[in-house]
């Protein structure tokens, strides 16, 4: 008996993660839609993060806020979408039962920028990122699945960056600041049918070319700060990073369903545990995560972005990094979608709490970063917002 409390015990202190407010910092002064604080520069772009929204639906407090947002400078917004963006398992193929359903999701989503542009008839920028929901699960069918869903998306306005299953960089410049490199991170851990050399028509399809493209995309005119975004993230404290709540230890098939509160203590343990072992490639412990990981802060670690910003976590999470300068996690984008999250020595803040990230960049090259919680009533709060070391 004693032997089994001793194992349930380091379980629980194995990723034990909170649900609460983790971190903080006094707010810095908010940009005005002109001109920053003490006579700084006007906002020369905004990028906002939504991550992990496929779940939504037409009147989703989280969206319409973020549409808020993108309606004070259409012109001069781009809402990334990062991943995931149609759960659980894609859009499915025209003609299918379940297409529908996935259609009017991503319309939940696509309305942002009809939102935000009521009033000039011209909305913000919307770019989506793949996850690995939209490659069906990393099913067979997932590739034709992320290439429906580009098709669909170009037909209404938007894009689907990288495209056509191709793992990227995919580079987007926007206003005279601002560099985004997206990638397809799903396309490294997709062990199915997927654009590989020498077959492929995609520009970039090897390993080498991947890191060899990003190096080139990274080295921005220094003009430019540069901002990469994928599904995966390289730097987390959330689930797939091995964090776990007490909950989940003691009542592990609420990871079925969230009704199924049946107490399963040490057993329980297992599932954690499990997925701290590698079970998936999916989380960060498998081999696969583990080895674009290393490959992706290879380049990372020569030509420093700015920003790595993600998704897959569903929580908020602000992390200093050593490649990039500051890791993002913003994967709680529709009401109700989030989980725990825990804390290392560089989180800055973290939250399981739905919301979206804001990225506003000045002429005079500052960088404001916002995080916004937002409750099922539709309730905004700025919990946390810094200006940025861009040295």
């Amino acid at each position: 008996m004693r032997r089994n409390t001793a194992v349930f015990v380091a379980a629980l202190s194995l990723g034990c993660a909170s649900g609460g407010y983790v971190d903080g910092s006094p707010a810095a002064p908010a940009v005005g839609s002109s001109a920053g604080p003490d006579g700084g520069g006007e906002i020369d772009i905004t990028l906002l993060m939504v991550g992990d929204a496929g779940w939504a639906k037409a009147d989703d407090p989280v969206l319409d806020r973020v549409a808020a947002h993108a309606s004070e400078r259409p012109d001069r917004t781009v809402v990334v979408f990062l991943g995931d963006n149609v759960y659980p398992d894609g859009l499915a193929a025209v003609g299918s039962p379940d297409r529908e359903r996935g259609e009017h999701i991503l319309k939940a989503q696509l309305r942002v920028g009809r939102k935000s542009g009521a009033l000039t008839g011209r909305g913000a920028r919307l770019v989506f990122v793949p996850g690995n929901h939209d490659w069906d699960r990393s099913r067979p069918n997932g590739w034709e699945e992320v290439l429906g869903q580009g098709r669909f998306l170009v037909s209404n306005g938007a894009e689907l960056l990288p495209a056509g299953g191709c793992p990227g960089p995919s580079v987007v410049d926007v206003g005279s600041q601002v560099r985004i490199v997206a990638l397809d991170t799903q396309w490294w851990l997709h062990g199915e049918a997927k654009p590989q050399d020498p077959t492929s028509e995609c520009g970039v399809d090897s390993e080498i070319e991947i890191l060899d493209s990003l190096g080139v995309a990274l080295e921005a005119p220094e003009s430019r700060q540069v901002v990469v975004v994928g599904h995966h993230p390289l730097a987390s404290t959330g689930r797939h990073a091995g964090y776990f709540e007490w909950k989940d230890h003691i009542f592990p098939l609420r990871n079925v369903a969230k009704w199924m509160w049946l107490p399963l203590p040490i057993i329980g343990s297992v599932y954690p545990l499990m997925r701290r072992l590698g079970v998936t490639a999916q989380d960060m412990s498998g081999s696969e995560n583990r080895h674009m990981r290393q490959a992706l802060d290879s380049v990372f670690a020569i030509y420093r972005p700015l920003i790595y910003a993600s998704g897959h976590d569903h929580s908020l999470q602000v992390l200093k990094g050593e490649t990039a300068r500051y890791f993002l996690v913003s994967g709680a984008s529709t009401i109700g979608h989030f989980s725990a999250v825990g804390r290392e020595a560089r989180t800055r803040y973290a939250r399981a709490a739905t919301g979206f990230m804001r990225l506003d960049f000045t002429t005079d090259r500052r960088v404001r970063l916002g995080v916004f919680t937002v409750d099922e009533r539709g309730t905004e709060t700025e919990e946390y917002s810094v200006w940025l070391d861009t040295r």
